[in-house]
Formats: C-alpha cells, sequence, structure tokens
C-alpha cells in the first residue's frame, strides 16, 4: 500500500515550522526573522519530504510487484506436474 506524499510531507513541514520558530525565538531573533526563517526551512523540508516519500513509495511498489511475480512463478511451476 503506497503511502499519501501529500499529508506526509505538510505534517513533517508543519512540525519543521514550529521546530524552527520555536529555535529562533530562543535564540532571541525578532518575530519577522522567525517567521521568515520557519517558512523558509517548512518549504525546503515539503520537498525533500515529498521526494523522500515517493522514493519510498517506488521501493515499496517495486517490491510488492517483485513479490507478485515470485508467486505467480512458483505457482506455474508446479501446477504442470503430475505428482
Amino acid at each position: 500500500m503506497p503511502l499519501h506524499v501529500r499529508s506526509i510531507a505538510v505534517s513533517v513541514s508543519v512540525l519543521c515550522f514550529f521546530g524552527l520558530s520555536i529555535i529562533g525565538l530562543i535564540s532571541n531573533l525578532s518575530p519577522y526573522v522567525c517567521c521568515k526563517r520557519a517558512i523558509a526551512g517548512a518549504l525546503l523540508v515539503y520537498i525533500a519530504s515529498s521526494f523522500s516519500v515517493k522514493a519510498i513509495n517506488a521501493i515499496l511498489i517495486d517490491a510488492m510487484i517483485m513479490n507478485q511475480q515470485d508467486k505467480t512463478s512458483f505457482g506455474d511451476t508446479g501446477s504442470g506436474r503430475n505428482n
């Protein structure tokens, strides 16, 4: 079952946004600078996480296809024999 790219990427980027904004506030930066940095970081994390989830989906789908091919090939070899 493939993963949902958008929901995972949005969740990770929201967590990153709040994490970066809290780090900025602890560092005594102005709220405007914290907001700009947090938005930029969240955007970059959104892009990176969406590519990562797409790569994971490709690996999962490939593994599912290989699994089905293995099941089919093992089922076909034994069905033609009379034991």
